[in-house]
């Protein structure tokens, strides 16, 4: 999926990664706006990338519970670019913010995913 949407990972910080996803046909709906499914996933690879980053994958691993996301304006055009942040890394579960922002640097989406932290066997 990432791939196939052209996601790529653009920056990684103490506290945040950064990825971009291009408006292309692949992204957008019949009325030619980027896909709020698309935006779904771009927030959903960066919350469960950064999940990953921040515990033992040798012990662990992370899947998602509930992810939501309000889409706040239509992008037509160009680039997209998620930020991840978290909000609770706990021993069980995590939450992450993730705001999508336009070219221009106008928010357009803001989501919330919450990962369940597992145990391998």
């Amino acid at each position: 999926m990432v791939e196939h949407l052209g996601i790529k990972f653009t920056a990684v910080g103490d506290d945040y990664l950064e990825a971009t996803m291009p408006v292309t046909d692949k992204t957008k709906q019949p009325l030619g706006l980027l896909h709020g499914g698309a935006n779904v996933v771009l927030a959903e690879t960066l919350g469960s990338v950064a999940g990953m980053l921040v515990i033992d994958p040798t012990k662990q691993f992370c899947v998602g519970l509930e992810i939501n996301a309000n889409h706040l304006k239509s992008v037509r055009e160009g680039v997209v670019t998620g930020i991840v942040k978290p909000v609770h890394i706990g021993k069980n579960t995590q939450v992450w913010e993730i705001k999508i922002h336009t070219s221009e640097k106008k928010l357009s989406c803001i989501s919330r995913l919450t990962l369940a932290v597992l145990e391998k066997k």
